[in-house]
């Protein structure tokens, strides 16, 4: 998919021009530097250049140049790479003072930077003895000291360069390699290096450039020995005393070469990690891939409860007239409207947890059985088995989790909850929570992520941009060690079944966001995992495509031997495609049941209002009502023992709207005013503000508000039957 930058508008709509007092310094500014560029090119005999170029000292210099300035950029590559690599993804103490170190070399005078190193590796340095003696090594006026002295003054552009592309990089892509079976080397080789090559190869050639025009530390620790350590720098120093004509002809040489790799790099350096590629690096480079973050995104589906009921609503009413069997059934419609009634779950075609447990265990399927360890891995058998699910989870998130073979647990909270930590924790990729993890008989808790049998789809999906379609979803079946060709085979039937197998040959940038999802989640399947976790897997679709991968999700997750976390914010999915609901708030479990159970007696406010309802935190005050969190009193039908925290639940279809105090049976009974009308679907929804009584909707019918006149700032009044309140203790 292709994205665009949009420049921002500029103030008056015309060019914008520079301020005088700003004008003149940035100008001479620029003629200070291009001055001694231009004096270069005017005192160069061009009739004689290749004369001064081909000469035997010239031609020697540069050959030893390019020696040393490719053995230096192969050092920097063997060392600078993993250094820049846990600069930028390991926290550990003195982290700073390394960064400082790696920086030094940059502002240190060369002079200074070659007795630093006559002080370590020379002779009678602190290492240089040892090297002598050890192994023979002398590298003071050596070529090998040169090098070791070009080194030591170019390797910092290769580590920051390398660092900021890395930092840049989300690090959901690596821990989705590390979730579909890959290890820590093959993560960093096939998606770590791939990702950063453009920050890898402008460090790269900094690095070498900078090497190759080195001077002050070389001449200082190395010496200038013609043919052993006199580079193309260090001829130019000696031909400005007898051959000044010379002298500019090489440094010209110096000066094209260096403007080549600079106007090859395109600001790829000076873009601050660029390399890592605008849309591979949109996210934090801190790392820390938590509910704050990750979750931050969703904050446009939670903005308010009027606005949460018109998209459930919506997404409902659409489910239920095109999902067919892989949307909601008409029963758990009508239970999530608040009309009554239980979620329908068909055997057949959304099966409850136990009923495909049942079936598991009748096809005598067996967790401890035909599965060997591998390398501390509980290898995964290509069909059949089941893992039950057992998790012991503390920190940020606080939660026990059982669930047997089959099951489908939707994962549902408010920004914040710990939804993300969660998954995390039992992916053993954060620091928040720690989850004592066991898949059928098998304890997983110690073993590292890519040796866990978890596979994960996170929010965006995370498709490596430089794998095809068909090579990221081979990409988990490879790195558990599937032939290429099988683990193609399966790859491409995976992408068939979720209808993008004409799409194997295109790159994630070449997708849509729907196609990219469907992508990722063919991906996770694939990998045969023990425990599937889904974070927001079908957000990125439309109406009519999620229908249908919902559909088609349903018919695998019937099938998988395994338990299922689903993280969403769709009551839609909730209900079409989970056995159970979690309700997180604040890292902790408030309701782990049914979805018809949650529907009908929802104990989180959060759920309550993604359902559409009215919902108001209380107490039950001695005289049975309820006080509300938010001011008044709520009397209830059925009330509970004094001194409960409680929730009422208030459908929005039970509120009545009087523009005139109502007399009779109503209980509840309160003034306020209209503050906005919104459509649902052929109704609308009023929301009234009351200083009596928390913000209250109604859902009415348009002739309705006509007859009333209802408009925003219309007072009116507002009334609930008792008997119409729905109380669960907190």
């Amino acid at each position: 998919m292709n994205r665009f930058r949009s420049r921002p508008p500029r103030p008056g709509g015309g060019r914008v021009r520079a301020p005088f007092v700003l004008a003149v310094p940035a100008l001479l500014a620029v003629a200070f530097l291009l001055m001694p560029l231009v004096g270069v090119l005017a005192r160069t005999e061009w009739g004689q250049l290749g004369d001064h170029l081909s000469s035997p000292g010239v031609t020697e210099a540069l050959k030893l140049s390019l020696v040393v300035s490719f053995w230096t950029l192969g050092l920097s590559l063997l060392l600078g790479v993993p250094l820049a690599w846990l600069l930028a993804r390991v926290p550990f103490p003195g982290k700073a003072l390394v960064r400082s170190l790696v920086l030094l070399p940059m502002v240190l005078p060369p002079t200074v930077g070659g007795v630093a190193l006559l002080l370590g590796f020379g002779r009678r340095g602190l290492l240089g003895p040892w090297l002598e003696d050890t192994f023979g090594v002398v590298l003071p006026f050596h070529t090998s000291g040169a090098v070791v002295a070009a080194t030591f003054v170019s390797m910092p552009f290769l580590v920051i360069s390398l660092e900021g592309a890395i930092a840049g990089l989300w690090p959901s892509y690596e821990e989705t390699a590390a979730s579909l079976g890959a290890s820590p080397a093959r993560v960093f080789r096939t998606v770590t290096l791939p990702m950063v090559a453009p920050g890898l190869a402008a460090g790269a050639a900094l690095t070498w450039a900078r090497a190759l025009g080195e001077f002050g530390a070389t001449i200082t620790f190395a010496g200038n020995l013609p043919g052993t350590t006199q580079t193309l720098p260090l001829q130019v120093y000696l031909l400005l005393q007898d051959s000044p004509e010379a002298a500019t002809s090489v440094s010209l040489l110096l000066l094209a070469i260096a403007m080549a790799v600079l106007v090859a790099l395109r600001g790829r350096w000076t873009g601050g990690g660029g390399a890592a590629g605008g849309d591979r690096g949109r996210r934090s480079a801190g790392g820390g891939v938590d509910d704050g973050g990750v979750e931050g995104a969703l904050g446009g589906a939670e903005a308010g409860a009027g606005a949460d009921a018109d998209a459930v609503r919506g997404a409902l009413a659409g489910a239920a007239r095109g999902a067919g069997a892989g949307g909601v059934r008409g029963a758990g419609v009508d239970a999530l409207r608040g009309v009554g009634g239980d979620v329908v779950r068909e055997p057949g075609a959304g099966g409850v947890s136990g009923a495909r447990a049942d079936a598991l265990r009748g096809q005598g399927a067996d967790p401890g059985r035909d599965r060997p360890v591998v390398d501390g891995l509980a290898k995964v058998p290509e069909s059949g088995g089941s893992w039950a699910l057992h998790a012991d989870v503390t920190g940020f998130t606080r939660l026990v989790l059982d669930a047997e073979p089959g099951t489908t647990i939707a994962v549902v909270g408010p920004n914040g909850a710990g939804k993300t930590t969660l998954l995390r924790a039992l992916l053993g990729l954060t620091p928040r929570a720690h989850a004592a993890l066991r898949l059928g008989d098998a304890d997983v808790t110690a073993l590292a992520p890519h040796r866990r049998g978890v596979a994960w789809v996170p929010q965006d999906g995370a498709l490596f941009p430089h794998l095809t379609a068909l090579g990221n979803t081979a990409y988990g079946l490879r790195a558990q060690g599937v032939p290429r060709a099988e683990a193609r085979r399966a790859a491409q039937a995976w992408l068939d079944r979720l209808g993008v197998g004409h799409l194997a040959h295109r790159r994630p940038a070449q997708l849509s966001g729907g196609q990219a999802g469907r992508v990722a989640l063919a991906r996770a399947l694939a990998a045969r995992p023990r425990l599937l976790l889904l974070d927001e897997p079908l957000a990125a679709l439309d109406q009519t495509t999620r229908a249908h991968v919902r559909h088609t999700l349903r018919g695998h997750l019937d099938g998988f031997g395994g338990v299922c976390l689903i993280v969403t914010h769709d009551p839609v999915e909730a209900v079409s495609l989970a056995d159970r609901v979690l309700v997180l708030d604040d890292g902790r479990a408030v309701q782990d049941a049914p979805p018809a159970e949650v529907t009908r007696h929802p104990r989180s406010p959060w759920v309550a209002r993604m359902l559409g309802r009215n919902a108001w935190p209380g107490a039950v005050a001695s005289d049975g009502t309820l006080a509300l969190a938010g001011g008044g009193r709520l009397v209830v039908a059925d009330p509970l023992d004094a001194g409960v925290r409680a929730l009422a639940v208030i459908a929005p279809e039970a509120v009545s709207v009087h523009r005139e105090k109502p007399a009779g049976s109503p209980r509840n009974v309160w003034a306020g005013t209209v503050r906005e009308i919104t459509t649902a679907g052929s109704r609308l929804r009023v929301l009234v503000t009351s200083p009596d009584a928390p913000d209250l909707v109604a859902e009415i019918t348009p002739a309705a508000a006509a007859e009333l006149a209802l408009a925003d700032g219309a007072a009116v009044w507002t009334s609930v039957k008792a008997t119409e309140v729905s109380v669960v203790p907190l």
